[in-house]
């Protein structure tokens, strides 16, 4: 069963993103436009689940499913869309997540929704100190149940993207 642990800040998380994204760089080779580390892992100070989100932009999302059996012989599990449109989602870690690779053609708009909740977050450290109290804390009250976790922060995210989008903008 899956443990839902928010920990803190751990500095170990960017160099762990770096060898991540030297392997998939060797899988995708020309299909990378860019590659961004995301999510909390990538906002310093912050407290975070400890497991890597990465945000591959590609020229043609068709050509991913090619790449499956790369991904798993270093450890993914390809998922498919995931229950996003136009994208590709791996998990590597199964229960003990350690890393997940959210993939979007060049000029989906998710990849700038990622990207300005994060800037957000790496600007506005009060907010990145509430959003990561707030997971830590539901990560205590369901340690084992992650759909009420989701659900429990999706005001806040909800809040905290409006802002993101509206300071974007400024």
């Amino acid at each position: 069963m899956r443990r839902v642990e928010v920990t803190t800040f751990n500095k170990n998380w960017v160099l762990l993103f770096e060898e991540e994204a030297q392997k998939l760089h060797e899988i995708f080779e020309h299909e990378i436009i860019e590659i961004h580390h995301i999510g909390s892992t990538s906002v310093k100070g912050m407290k975070a689940k400890p497991t890597i989100d990465i945000l591959l932009v590609v020229k043609d999302l068709k050509r991913i499913d090619a790449f499956n059996n790369a991904m798993v012989s270093i450890g993914y599990e390809p998922k498919g869309e995931n229950g996003i449109p136009k994208r590709r989602y791996f998990q590597k870690g199964g229960d003990n997540r350690t890393h997940h690779v959210h993939i979007y053609e060049f000029g989906n708009p998710e990849i700038e929704r990622h990207l300005v909740f994060r800037d957000y977050l790496r600007t506005h450290p009060e907010d990145a100190k509430i959003y990561g109290n707030v997971k830590e804390k539901l990560s205590k009250q369901f340690p084992y149940d992650i759909d009420s976790y989701i659900v429990g922060k999706e005001n806040l995210v909800l809040e905290i993207e409006r802002k993101a989008l509206e300071w974007s903008r400024n």
